[in-house]
């Protein structure tokens, strides 16, 4: 039964792959792709620039206090892609989308098994799979379902290498080759937190100098650059710092590895150590990378590995922090000039996002800065399939119960409070700016699956679970079905489903109908058709035949008359834009208006 349980999962996840393979080119190309790709390029980069000039090139907005890591990645892996798969590169990115999904759904089923049984772990992972809302974002979104994968991969692997750690000791050494060891590993930390850390401060220090130097002071500079008086002094500037730069990575190289070789020869039990946490540290570094909220994960394996361990885990988890830093730093050119500095900024930004847009909240339009504390109760209570929150709560209650009585779900519980609980609560509490309904959030939400798995493992007998399981998922399967390739667009019965949602909830937020609108004016439309477009215009001009014309707002040009008019019913767009032209197509789904075409 177990070796046939196990098959079942991988058949499952084969299943899905090949759905998703199959179905990757219906979904349209997100209203803020573009920016993110062009930001990417941007960071790829400084990979050039900064070795070259000291200089990292800025987007000029809040795009920078994103890390860049998935979107490099998928830059990167999109090109390749393309030489072996003819599709355009908005595919292959939303293909790569959708196969970190999968890599988050194999993710969350090894965490599940932790605490289930086979059975449970699968259901708990059906569940979550079936989530329309997930399964829609899976293919559209380069942020929020990559964190919800990179977040649940690095609790996995931070929790795996700290359950079967090397013995991280010293005690097998001579007195004096231990201090000689610690005295090393000291003043290898101290130096390389200095160089790093202190960039910012090294380059001020590197142009005061040269300006001083340039005023007529005497001092290093002033010895080395002889025609300093003929040269403008940011020459100098820049010239200094880049060979700082060089000789910084020149002596982390060389120290790291006599470290390495250090530790080899004296301590080889701790070397194992600290290199069974790379990959615990690359894929929670890659996390802090996509969104400055992924040290979540390594606060709780850190605090899973101190009640393992004790206090003998603390230079396992100094080298699994250094570690981590080290990747979010490598894939974060934003960073480079003022690590410190610019961290704290993006966590001050990213607290308080400066969305410029309105929210639609259950029919009146909000700030994303003043969002009503219902905003994220109401939502995750009609966002989600109806099974889910009743499974929750049944799964909460037996925990507990297990707990007390047997001493058993006590890790489980746990993360429910870290993971889902006390977020919660802080985003609620704390207002934070939320737009776009709460898909900022999709990373807190494992725990309630995982919950929701107990109560398949306390039905014993296996004909009620497998139908207990057939129950959860179906809702989420049918709604998948109907209202595709817009899953995303998904509410439930409790508010009448999409048709009860709509102009009260948001919808296509993203725009992704406009490619159905576009295949509908590519098959209909006359040759040389003038096309006016409201809001993203992108979406639609990607896709569109090359011999119609499009207009919009964003472009000075006009035409003088418009044989169609294509209007997303964002910010009721199709009833404000030409409103009393004729309909001739309409993009539904579940009883909401997406986009519509009109003819004035």
């Amino acid at each position: 039964m177990s070796r046939s349980q196990a098959w079942t999962f991988r058949i499952f996840l084969l299943a899905i792959a090949i759905v998703g393979v199959l179905v990757t080119r219906h979904y349209g190309e997100s209203w803020d792709e573009l920016k993110f790709y062009k930001y990417a390029d941007l960071s790829l980069g400084a990979y050039r620039t900064w070795l070259g000039s000291g200089q990292v090139p800025e987007f000029g907005n809040t795009y920078d206090n994103y890390g860049p890591a998935y979107v490099m990645l998928v830059t990167l892996a999109a090109r390749g892609l393309q030489t072996l798969l003819p599709w355009s590169l908005s595919d292959l990115r939303h293909l790569l989308y959708f196969f970190t999904f999968l890599a988050g759904l194999w993710a969350f089923h090894a965490l599940a098994r932790r605490w289930l049984s086979r059975f449970a772990a699968f259901g708990a992972t059906a569940l979550f799979a079936t989530q329309p809302l997930f399964w829609g974002h899976a293919f559209i979104s380069p942020k929020d379902i990559p964190f919800l994968a990179f977040t649940l991969l690095a609790l996995l692997t931070g929790l795996r290498a700290f359950e079967k750690l090397p013995r991280f000791s010293l005690d097998g050494l001579t007195p004096r080759s231990k201090r000689n060891l610690l005295v090393l590993s000291a003043l290898w930390l101290f130096s390389i937190l200095a160089l790093y850390l202190g960039t910012g401060l090294i380059h001020g220090w590197i142009e005061g100098a040269v300006h001083a130097a340039a005023a007529g002071q005497t001092n290093l500079v002033s010895y080395l650059a002889s025609d300093l008086q003929k040269v403008d002094p940011g020459v100098y500037v820049q010239r200094y710092f880049t060979l700082f730069l060089g000789a910084r990575i020149l002596y982390s190289l060389l120290f790291t590895a006599g470290m390495a070789l250090a530790y080899r020869k004296l301590a080889p039990e701790a070397l194992r150590a600290t290199l069974a946490l790379l990959v615990p540290a690359l894929t929670l570094g890659f996390a802090t990378s996509i969104r400055v909220l992924g040290p979540l994960a390594g606060l709780i394996v850190a605090l899973y590995a101190l009640r393992a361990h004790g206090r003998s885990v603390l230079p396992a988890l100094g080298a699994y922090a250094a570690l981590s830093l080290v990747v979010m730093y490598a894939t974060w050119p934003y960073l480079w000039p003022d690590p410190p500095g610019r961290f704290v900024e993006s966590l001050r930004v990213m607290s308080q996002y400066p969305w410029p847009g309105e929210v639609l909240f259950d029919g009146v339009q909000y700030a994303s800065t003043n969002i009503p504390r219902t905003y994220l109760p109401v939502l995750l209570g009609v966002q989600l399939t109806e099974p889910v929150w009743p499974l929750f709560l049944a799964g909460l209650v037996l925990a507990v119960v297990a707990w007390v009585r047997k001493r058993e779900h006590l890790e489980l519980l746990a993360l429910a409070v870290l993971w889902f609980a006390l977020p919660l609560a802080a985003f609620i509490l704390t207002r934070a700016p939320l737009y776009d309904n709460f898909r900022q959030v999709f990373f807190i939400l494992p725990p309630v699956f995982l919950l929701a798995g107990v109560v398949f493992e306390m039905v014993k007998d296996t004909t009620w679970r497998i139908a207990l399981i057939g129950l959860a998922v179906l809702p989420g399967l049918l709604a998948d079905i109907n209202l595709h390739p817009y899953e995303y667009i998904y509410y439930n019965r409790f508010i009448g489903g999409g048709s009860g949602a709509f102009r009260r909830f948001e919808m296509d937020y993203w725009g992704t109908s406009y490619r159905e609108a576009a295949d509908w004016l590519n098959g209909n439309a006359p040759a040389e058709a003038n096309v006016w477009v409201e809001g993203p215009a992108h979406l639609l001009d990607m896709y569109l035949r090359a011999d119609l014309k499009l207009y919009s707002t964003y472009e000075a040009e006009r035409a003088d008359h418009y044989d169609y008019v294509v209007a997303t019913s964002r910010y009721d767009l199709d009833l404000r834009s030409y409103p009393g032209a004729r309909i001739v197509h309409e993009i539904e789904r579940g009883g909401a208006i997406l986009t519509v075409i009109k003819q004035p």
